[in-house]
Parts: structure tokens; sequence; C-alpha cells
């Protein structure tokens, strides 16, 4: 059992491949202070998870079935305007004009370029 700590970030991994959260889950595990409340597959599973976890910040991949991540993060940010949302891709997710048109709610990141640090300068360049 993993105990958390009442300042720990609580973050809700999503995507639809299992090696990609396995990878998620590996990256919030080393950096100190954040915390895996859940996983999910899909934006529809996404956005009833963070109604039922309340994660503090949302790590999940643009391109999934059904509901993708792009449109998760426009429910999850205008229902939860206070849970940041990091959306993942292999290529930069920033350029796509639906991300933009999301403005301040989220921020964006290459896969290959998510590190520890990388993750905690997300989150707090995010919050500031």
């Amino acid at each position: 059992m993993v105990s958390a700590d009442v300042r720990d970030v609580r973050i809700l991994a999503v995507d639809d491949h299992d090696a990609f959260r396995d990878v998620l889950r590996d990256l919030i595990a080393a950096v100190p202070g954040f915390l895996l409340v859940g996983e999910a597959c899909s934006g529809e599973e996404a956005t009833r998870a963070v109604d039922l976890l309340s994660p503090q910040l949302v790590l999940m991949d643009v391109t999934m079935p059904g509901i993708g991540g792009i449109a998760a993060a426009r429910q999850i940010t205008s229902s939860h305007p206070d849970v940041t949302v990091v959306l993942i891709s292999i290529d930069d997710p920033s350029l796509h004009p639906e991300v933009v048109a999301l403005g301040a709610a989220v921020t964006c990141a290459r896969k290959q370029d998510l590190r520890p640090q990388k993750l905690r300068d997300l989150w707090e360049s995010h919050r500031t």
C-alpha cells in the first residue's frame, strides 16, 4: 500500500496502450511528491476517473479510440477547472489547432521528452 502525503500531487495516467501506462507509472514513481491515484485507457474512462479520484494532474495521450485526449481534456477542464491536463503525443501536440483553442487549460509534452524533471517542470510551470 502506498501512503499519500497531503502535499503529494495526485495524478491520473491515461493511455490506451498498456506499455505506455507502465512507463507513466514508473515516471510518476520516480518523482518525489507525485502519487499515481489511478489509470484509464480511454477518454471516457478518464472523465469518469477525474470525477471519482480527484486528481490534480492528468497525463493523457492525445490519440485514443472513442473520445480522444483533446476532447477529454476539454470535458475535464470545463467541469474541473482546477485540474491540470498534460496532453502527450509523439509529435508536438501543442501545434494541433484544437489544443491551441484550449488555451491555458492544458499543457503539452512529447512522449519521448518525458523524464522525472520534465514532469516536475510541467507541473510547476502550469501551477504558477
